[in-house]
């Protein structure tokens, strides 16, 4: 009954963000366009034990094994299309048949993602606040790939769960970001079988088969997703193809975290340690780290980051919210509490982070937003943040006015509609996050209007898109420790409501 409601006006939302996307085909398309080309054509042209061996072109394959077979079973459809897109050789190749095929691959693959939101809308939302959350989720303004795998974990479906996640990480191994989170659940709510009354663990009701079981369901999944590659002796290949440590602690555009703020510092030390005649500037590139390029650099004050280094302060961000899950899962929403955490730990933490990875912590956090006036306020925050930081990726003129449009239609109805549904429980955010959001409006306007119009921009053309990292990274680091402190008040919270 519900299903068939829902139906009423859910398909046609469907339909009317597909339709969007389809008017969209002919704007601006990304280098990930020309990536996703290579792949098609390396993976239909090449046998497999050269898939991961290519270079003709800059962007070789990077992706798990199962992203390559999804690819080699596009190429067959591509074929159709236009066939030249599938030459190794045709870099850069952009027709218009090619174009159409990219886009609609894409725009197909969105029932994954909608399949997921139905599930989880029927699953636990209320009317109101369900109605809200899809069309949050809908209306996101980039898109991204997405598995239904944790809607099971609210039916309590855990080995289903474990392997629709195992296949995604073997699709996109970006998704290694919230594997603990997904890992110590599963082995805290699925192979111990009891807790205690105050929700701690039952050592004695640990289950070995049900943990041979889960462990025999991932391991599976990638052995038939790496075998092939290990049988010819090319694991360690594809594994530097994966993490390629080479690549930098940034990406060319920084993403908003913690090493843009430790970039700026060390810049900004380095700048005046030369003024001062502390610093040989002959010691230093200048432009080492604002050249928008991939590469490695080294810092020219503070000590600089190796891959260890992020991996251990990824490590410490995301240890409190899995000790937390481990001592006191609390069902679905403290899987997802540990979930956003570790996704947004990664995020701010981690090494050659892309800009694209907020997707990770904002779309789950979507169902947090409203359920409680706390989370919504952190999500308004999170997601306008976020959204902003993708600008730099969309630079292209005809394009400006789209993104800007798109972006405030969202912006304006996740802010009204989430007002309205709390608009008895208080403001959702305080003073000084209003004034950081409105603050969004000049930097646009400066990095993309005025800037370009000064004798700067040909000197330094990095500087806009180093303004809205670091402007951006402080609404994200923000976002990820105010989630942290309200994931322990709801903790405390409910600990004083036990002891009553």
């Amino acid at each position: 009954m519900a299903a068939s409601r829902m139906g009423g006006w859910m398909l046609p939302l469907a339909f009317g963000v597909t339709l969007l996307k389809c008017l969209l085909i002919p704007t601006y398309h990304s280098t990930d366009f020309e990536v996703h080309r290579n792949w098609l054509a390396i993976t239909y042209s090449l046998p497999v034990s050269q898939w991961y061996y290519e270079v003709t072109s800059e962007w070789t394959l990077d992706y798990p094994p199962f992203f390559a077979w999804f690819e080699y079973l596009l190429s067959f459809i591509a074929q159709f299309f236009d066939k030249e897109m599938l030459v190794v050789q045709n870099l850069n190749y952009a027709s218009n048949a090619t174009i159409l095929f990219q886009r609609l691959s894409v725009i197909t693959m969105d029932i994954v993602f909608i399949y997921g939101v139905i599930e989880i809308h029927l699953l636990k939302q209320p009317s109101c606040a369900g109605k809200i959350f899809i069309l949050l989720m809908f209306q996101n303004v980039p898109d991204f790939l997405r598995s239904p795998a944790s809607q099971y974990y609210h039916k309590g479906r855990h080995l289903e769960s474990a392997l629709l996640f195992a296949v995604l990480m073997n699709f996109k191994h970006i998704f290694l970001y919230v594997a603990p989170a997904y890992g110590i659940y599963l082995l805290r709510s699925y192979c111990f079988t009891k807790s205690k009354q105050d929700g701690s663990i039952q050592w004695r009701s640990f289950s070995f088969s049900r943990l041979f079981v889960l462990g025999l369901i991932v391991c599976s999944v990638f052995v038939a997703s790496f075998g092939p590659f290990v049988a010819m002796g090319q694991l360690p290949q594809v594994l530097a193809r994966l993490f390629p440590f080479k690549r930098g602690l940034c990406h060319a555009y920084w993403a908003p975290n913690f090493w843009a703020l430790y970039n700026v510092v060390d810049k900004v030390l380095s700048v005046i340690a030369v003024k001062l005649k502390l610093l040989d500037p002959a010691l230093f590139s200048k432009a080492s780290m604002t050249g928008g390029l991939v590469q490695e650099f080294q810092h020219a004050v503070l000590p600089s980051v190796s891959p260890l280094a992020t991996l251990i302060c990824t490590l410490f961000s995301i240890m409190p919210a899995i000790f937390h899950l481990w001592l006191k899962p609390r069902g679905p929403r403290g899987f997802l509490q540990c979930l956003i955490l570790c996704a947004l730990g990664s995020f701010v933490f981690g090494w050659h982070v892309h800009e694209k990875a907020i997707l990770i912590a904002i779309l789950p956090l979507s169902l947090f937003a409203v359920e409680n006036r706390k989370d919504a306020g952190i999500y308004l925050v999170l997601v306008t943040t976020g959204h902003f930081s993708l600008f730099p990726l969309l630079f292209t003129g005809p394009e400006m006015p789209i993104k800007i449009c798109l972006m405030l239609l969202f912006t304006i109805y996740s802010f009204s509609a989430l007002r309205a549904l709390f608009r008895k429980e208080g403001t959702l955010l305080s003073w000084p996050e209003s004034i950081y959001l409105s603050g969004l409006i000049p930097l646009q306007l400066i990095c993309e209007i005025i800037y370009p119009l000064t004798p700067w921009q040909q000197r330094f053309p990095f500087i806009p898109l180093l303004l809205i990292s670091v402007y951006c990274s402080l609404g994200t680091t923000y976002a990820w420790i105010r989630l942290y402190i309200s994931v322990l008040q709801e903790t405390l919270t409910d600990r004083k409501m036990k002891a009553q």
